[in-house]
């Protein structure tokens, strides 16, 4: 239900900004994390489901994910996705920085979530070590 509410103010929103002129070139438009399935991809036969959002473009990766709880979203979440990726289309990552329990590890991995990219989220505090992260390493190399 939360992604058709999402959906369904910004379809208003931009039923209204066209009757004042925007068209699919508009800010309001591309700022939207937008899902394309091009069939002529040649690298796939049966084509590709690409992301895009402003002037990034991903290829959808398929990790299933599951079926977990979606985040309600709201004009924060749209701006930390645009931030991260750019940031990813650039090769470059995200750091999202705030008070706790605001939701910023929730954020990155919603967005993970929506381009079904597999993610690891672990906490560093002041307790770890050069060890501890080796371990974390070795055992995402070995997956």
């Amino acid at each position: 239900i939360t992604i058709e509410v999402h959906a369904r103010e910004v379809i208003s929103k931009l039923k209204q900004l066209a009757k004042q002129g925007a068209d699919a070139n508009s800010f309001d438009w591309k700022k939207q994390l937008r899902f394309y399935f091009d069939s002529s991809n040649k690298e796939h036969e049966d084509g590709q489901v690409t992301i895009q959002q402003t002037n990034t473009r991903f290829n959808y990766s398929y990790e299933y994910q599951g079926n977990p709880f979606r985040l309600v979203i709201t004009p924060l979440t749209d701006r930390c996705y645009m931030t991260l990726t750019t940031a990813l289309s650039l090769a470059r990552g995200g750091s999202p920085m705030g008070p706790a329990g605001t939701g910023k590890t929730e954020t990155v991995k919603d967005l993970a979530k929506n381009m079904a990219i597999n993610i690891y989220v672990f906490n560093c505090s002041d307790e770890m070590s050069v060890d501890g992260l080796a371990r974390i390493y070795k055992g995402l190399a070995q997956s």
